[in-house]
């Protein structure tokens, strides 16, 4: 048996995990074919932190973190403005005779038409909702589905009463389906 410099282990363990012979061998693996042959002090340690920085496996590899939830299909609408698409963009430099920053886009799922509505930042719950009431469900009626992400705007108290008060529902997809904005 070998024993190994300090000074050569990353070679080793680079020949012995990342050759084109060995093809990136498991932990286990790679564990294996050494101990028959070569020894340094705390070598498991060594190559088991070795393969577990090894940015082509952890890339080849399927995440095994907690498992996500199947995606859940949104009900498709009936008619224009039955279920619609709700989120800010902010960060936008001040504009417009009231120094508009940030803009409330809502986006009909029938027809897939977006509307655009200056607001600020900051604006309140109460703000939004008014925006929202004067510029839009004046003009398309009461929508039956809002689908957002979880802004406090959209989670506070006044929502839920209006939501409660119009008889409309407010989907949130979690947090890893963001897709479901589109």
């Amino acid at each position: 048996m070998t024993v190994v410099d300090r000074s050569l282990i990353n070679l080793v363990l680079k020949e012995c995990h990342d050759s084109p012979f060995s093809g990136h061998l498991s932990e286990d693996r790679t564990r294996e074919t050494l101990k028959t042959c070569i020894w340094w002090p705390m070598w498991q340690k060594d190559v088991s932190e070795y393969c577990k920085t090894c940015d082509r496996c952890q890339k080849a590899n399927r995440s095994t973190g907690k498992r996500l939830g199947n995606m859940m299909k949104i009900q498709e609408p009936g008619r224009p403005w039955e279920i619609v698409h709700m989120d800010w963009v902010t960060g936008l430099p001040p504009g417009g005779d009231r120094s508009y920053n940030a803009c409330l886009v809502i986006v009909d799922r029938f027809s897939k038409t977006p509307i655009f509505l200056p607001c600020h930042k900051d604006d309140t719950a109460m703000d939004t909702a008014l925006l929202i009431w004067n510029r839009v469900v004046s003009r398309t009626g009461i929508f039956t589905n809002i689908i957002s992400d979880r802004d406090p705007k959209f989670t506070s108290a006044l929502w839920t009463n209006l939501h409660q008060l119009f008889g409309t529902k407010l989907s949130f997809p979690t947090a890893t389906t963001h897709k479901l904005m589109v």
